[in-house]
């Protein structure tokens, strides 16, 4: 009955208990100090499996939690993913994260050490508080396998001793609070205060007045709890219970470092009301050097001071990142911080933003390292530059050319700034015999982005103009039934698809005659690509002709007379709007040769063919409303040169 009667004040002191663990749920505050059945209830005590239970289920809600606000690498960061960053960040460091963009997190250096990547709930820190509170110092497991050799034994270390020979013994002995351990047959032995190197030497002298050939091997086994206090600007100041073996930097841990408004650089250990010591957290973040970590005992004081001056170190370093600094350090010191220059940096000049100077000037701009001496004040902003974000003026630039095709030593090769095309012909050791200079194609990338930002233009007029046939009211005479509609809206959305699979090449149509013998003296730019085929015999007849292909050039022949070789134009086909583009890029159509437009024939008739020829005769869309001849979409074609391949596959 006593028992029962026991258990039961146990259970009503558990229910009562404020740090009882309970399931993961949101409760709303009784302002009035009621406590309902239900209430009553739902605070009574777990069992240890209910427990472990509870804790698991608390680790996934924060695992999913984690995942929901984890940035994925490679992807924009979410509006939820942001404001998850900037509810962190500080007043300052929410500042320089603007000027340094969204690609980059900007944090104060050392935080990653310190506090966990992702805040967590409010309600699960203090779920995982009391877990610790209740299961006690031993939960906080050993800091360190490896014990000191100047640890000091003291009150509630294990003892473990093993002796051999004459006698045996195999011992677990507890320091008691009067500091002695108590050996069989030898009695107490005192060891509080002994350091852990002398510990052997201690127990051999005192078992030797006993017995005689024997050995003796001391060890310490569980090491005692100690309390010890973290104070200051720290994210959870408060007492810690903590192994006997912890420094400052495990009680830093411990209490979650710093916080925001917290020093990394000014840490003190006080003992008795007296400063110990005084740490540097950067010393172990930059050098290792962990010298200044004190062990800590019984009622030591960690105390974290206020935070010093910020300056932020950003743009083309190696390390990105708001450091603190101690009085009279420079830009060189903040350099060394953050690891330097990158490889892509400038050399030799920085940028310093002074909120100092926010109302005169602001920004200036330093020479290093001859300014590097330089003191720094809470608050700049020191940016290193890129230098691949920079570009050489052209004519300061050499220039890298490739040379395909028929010259005597095709490749890469770097030019000084104010080559021509001559110039790459030299040094590509001249042309070859069957070398046909009137069909050399020049490709350059700036050409090629001006083009497609003109073709991608020209394709959404070419598709707002279709879109605008398709709904314009029809005469009844003329109107088309729904299935009509429906497949030329599909023909013109084939036709779209296939235009915006084409890709240009930059080429820069070269003003040359078809018997020339050498190139323009045209500039060359970096990453210019030349190519001089061989000498064609053939001129390429597609489009809407009864039989499309290459045909055998002859001399003499016109247009029309190749046109003739294809079969001609089919019923389909719009002759009038005929081009050739010429084996140089130039385009010759029908209707710079016609006198109107509503001339008959292709209208190339006097225009000679030439090798090397392509011949187009696009389809007839004026069928389907004749205004639509003003946005011919191969007008779109011939203005760019795309030449025979683009051409081909259209036809398909």
């Amino acid at each position: 009955m006593l028992g029962l009667q026991a258990g039961s004040a146990l259970a009503a002191e558990e229910s009562n208990d404020p740090t009882s663990i309970g399931p993961v749920r949101l409760l709303v505050p009784n302002r009035q100090g009621s406590n309902s059945s239900a209430d009553m209830q739902s605070t009574a005590p777990l069992t240890p499996s209910q427990r472990e239970t509870v804790l698991q289920q608390q680790q996934q809600l924060l695992l999913q939690l984690q995942m929901l606000l984890q940035p994925i690498p490679g992807q924009p960061l979410t509006r939820e993913q942001l404001a998850a960053r900037a509810a962190q960040q500080t007043e300052f460091e929410r500042y320089v994260q603007r000027a340094v963009g969204d690609d980059v997190e900007i944090k104060r250096f050392g935080a990653e050490l310190m506090t966990p990547a992702l805040p967590q709930p409010y309600e699960l820190q203090q779920q995982q508080q009391q877990l610790q509170q209740r299961s006690g110092p031993a939960s906080m497991g050993e800091i360190s396998a490896q014990i000191p050799s100047d640890y000091v034994v003291s009150v509630g270390d294990e003892v473990l001793v093993t002796i051999w020979g004459a006698v045996e013994a195999d011992l677990r002995l507890t320091v008691d609070r009067a500091g002695r351990i108590n050996i069989p047959r030898v009695g107490p032995v005192l060891v509080a205060g002994v350091r852990y190197a002398d510990l052997n030497t201690t127990l051999e002298q005192r078992v030797g007045q006993v017995f005689r050939n024997y050995r003796l091997s001391a060890s310490l086994g569980k090491l005692r709890s100690i309390r010890i206090y973290v104070t200051g600007f720290t994210q959870r100041p408060g007492a810690y219970t903590v192994s006997s073996l912890s420094t400052i930097v495990n009680a830093l841990i411990q209490a979650g470092g710093p916080s925001a408004s917290g020093s990394f650089r000014n840490l003190e250990l006080r003992r008795g009301g007296k400063l110990v010591s005084s740490f540097d957290l950067y010393d172990l973040l930059l050098r290792g050097d962990k010298s200044g970590d004190r062990l800590l005992q019984a009622d030591d004081v960690v105390h974290i001071g206020p935070v010093g001056p910020q300056v932020a170190l950003i743009g083309s370093v190696n390390r990105q990142a708001i450091f603190e600094l101690k009085a009279g350090e420079t830009v060189n010191d903040l350099m060394l911080m953050g690891g330097g220059l990158s490889a892509a940096a400038e050399r030799g000049r920085v940028a310093i933003e002074s909120m100092a100077k926010r109302n005169d000037g602001r920004v200036t701009e330093i020479q290093l390292p001859q300014q590097g001496n330089l003191a720094l004040q809470g608050g700049d902003v020191v940016r290193a530059f890129n230098a691949l974000d920079t570009l050489l003026p052209q004519y300061r630039q050499n220039k890298r050319v490739r040379v395909d095709g028929e010259v005597q030593r095709p490749g890469e090769y770097i030019l000084p700034p104010n080559s021509t095309l001559s110039d790459v012909i030299k040094a590509a050791g001249g042309l070859t015999p069957a070398a046909f200079i009137y069909g050399t194609e020049l490709s350059r990338e700036s050409v090629r982005v001006a083009q497609q930002a003109q073709y991608d233009r020209a394709l959404r007029d070419l598709e707002g103009e279709f879109a605008r046939v398709m709904v314009k009211p029809r005469a009844p005479t003329t109107a088309d039934d729904p299935t009509t509609q429906s497949n030329r809206g599909q023909a013109s959305g084939r036709l779209i698809d296939r235009l915006r699979a084409v890709k240009l090449t930059g080429r820069v149509v070269l003003q040359i005659a078809p018997t020339a013998s050498s190139l323009p003296e045209l500039a060359v730019e970096d990453g210019d690509r030349l190519t001089i085929p061989s000498r064609p015999t053939t001129v390429g007849v597609f489009g809407s002709v009864y039989n499309t292909g290459s045909y055998a050039y002859s001399q003499g022949a016109s247009v029309d007379d190749m046109l003739r070789l294809a079969g001609g134009p089919t019923r389909g086909a719009d002759a009038g709007s005929t081009f050739v583009i010429r084996a140089n890029g130039n385009v010759v159509s029908s209707r710079q040769q016609s006198s109107g437009w509503f001339s008959s024939g292709s209208g190339l008739s006097a225009v000679s063919a030439q090798p090397g020829d392509t011949i187009f005769v696009p389809e007839d869309l004026t069928k389907v409303t004749f205004s639509q001849e003003a946005k011919e979409w191969t007008q779109i074609l011939y203005q760019f040169g795309l030449g025979a391949a683009a051409l081909n596959s259209l036809k398909n």
